[in-house]
């Protein structure tokens, strides 16, 4: 029951954040962060390629990721595994990529832009490994390796369930937005290291 009811919670949050992004395509209005980033960066060109290439991909990693993860699903349907594999590694990719140049400019200064350019590398080569290592047929180090990728993935929930409680708590925005630009992905890797710790044990 507990799994199930984690599993649905998983999948809720995964869908929800990886939709997120539609808002920023369906109007052509300044929306959300787009509101605090100054008007010289909105021209950008640079940025704005960026910037639309890394929330519309990250959020179909978010989208297609979560579903790797069910057993059911790579034990009766190894293509449909794959293909969404293929999908979440060259989505992931190029988020990750654009991710690490946009956390350049990242609100909070240099310690906000160091929190999120450390975790579009970590999201960058643990996918990038994955990729390597399936393609080399190691697949318990593939497993290993794609949950922590989906974990640095699972950032951009993190982000959102953190960003508000820290504001409650810190009662400043700037403050709380560098605080979580680590927060976001710091624990996500903990609780990695945590499962894969216990799936190598088990694959002995």
């Amino acid at each position: 029951m507990k799994k199930k009811i984690f599993w649905i919670l998983f999948g809720f949050f995964s869908i929800t954040i990886g939709l997120y992004p539609l808002k920023y395509f369906l109007t052509d209005k300044t929306i959300g962060i787009l509101n605090a980033k100054p008007n010289w960066l909105l021209t950008n060109g640079a940025w704005c390629i960026s910037f639309y290439t890394h929330i519309a991909l990250g959020g179909i990693s978010l989208l297609v990721g979560w579903l790797q993860f069910s057993p059911r699903l790579r034990s009766t349907n190894v293509k449909v595994h794959r293909h969404i594999g293929q999908i979440y590694v060259l989505s992931a990719l190029l988020s990750s990529f654009s991710g690490f140049y946009i956390a350049l400019y990242a609100d909070g200064g240099f310690w906000a832009s160091l929190g999120f350019s450390i975790l579009g590398i970590i999201w960058f080569c643990t996918t990038l490994m994955a990729y390597i290592t399936i393609k080399n047929q190691r697949i318990v180090l593939h497993q290993v390796l794609m949950i922590y990728s989906y974990a640095a993935c699972f950032a951009a929930v993190t982000l959102r369930i953190w960003l508000p409680v820290l504001i409650l708590i810190i009662g400043n925005y700037g403050r709380a937005y560098i605080a979580v630009a680590w927060l976001c992905w710091i624990p996500n890797m903990l609780v990695a290291h945590w499962i894969t710790k216990k799936s190598v044990q088990k694959s002995r």
